[in-house]
């Protein structure tokens, strides 16, 4: 049994202004990929910020297996994992010491960490960026290693927002490949994006536009 997370009647805004999400309604299987699409500004990382726990909801809720997200902490020990659109990464460390940190801050030892840092950042094609600074990388390298981090954590649950954007052709497939084989090891896998074809290879799509959601594809 993986981990699931049910999104009903979610409403999000940003302090007093009007909902950015207006009721959506969805649901994130384990073992399946949901593409998340719309155009800019539809309102795709909001769903993903709010089923990460980083924003209240202003009507209905998101539940990991039946209980309420409370915030970002709940969020993360309840295994809820997050690639975000900016990349997340701590400028002043290398690659690795990005994942590194992030895999001993959830109780992984020192070499357990250094081993998963290793593979992880192999699958994605950065072995022999491991030592360099944030800085140092280009996007997609920088995007790259979001992602690597994000895998090597092995959530129950994995939220990519737009982590192909930065990438060229043969990279943007391995990344594809990577998500579907999160979730053929059990992840719910949630992947916001603007391209038509990787949302097409997805076992289902939420479409967004103004903040309204319509499952396309089941």
């Amino acid at each position: 049994m993986g981990t699931t997370v049910v999104v009903d009647g979610l409403s999000v805004a940003y302090g007093r202004g009007e909902p950015v999400l207006r009721d959506v309604t969805v649901t994130a299987q384990p073992g399946r990929v949901l593409a998340v699409t719309g155009p800019s500004g539809a309102g795709k990382t909001t769903l993903l910020s709010a089923m990460a726990g980083l924003l209240p909801p202003a009507a209905g809720g998101v539940a990991v297996d039946g209980e309420a997200v409370r915030d970002r902490d709940h969020a993360v020990a309840r295994g809820i994992v997050l690639v975000p659109q900016d990349n997340g990464l701590a400028a002043i460390l290398t690659a690795g010491e990005n994942l590194q940190v992030a895999l001993i801050a959830t109780g992984v030892s020192p070499a357990e960490a250094r081993r998963l840092t290793a593979a992880s950042l192999e699958r994605l094609g950065l072995s022999g960026q491991t030592d360099q600074l944030v800085e140092e990388l280009s996007g997609g390298q920088q995007q790259r290693t979001a992602i690597a981090r994000g895998l090597a954590l092995g959530g129950g649950v994995l939220l990519a927002d737009e982590v192909t954007s930065e990438l060229d052709a043969a990279n943007r497939q391995r990344v594809l490949d990577l998500l579907h084989d999160e979730a053929g090891r059990g992840a719910a896998v949630v992947f916001a994006t603007h391209d038509p074809e990787a949302a097409a290879a997805c076992d289902a799509e939420l479409h967004l536009v103004d903040g309204r959601a319509e499952l396309v594809r089941g």
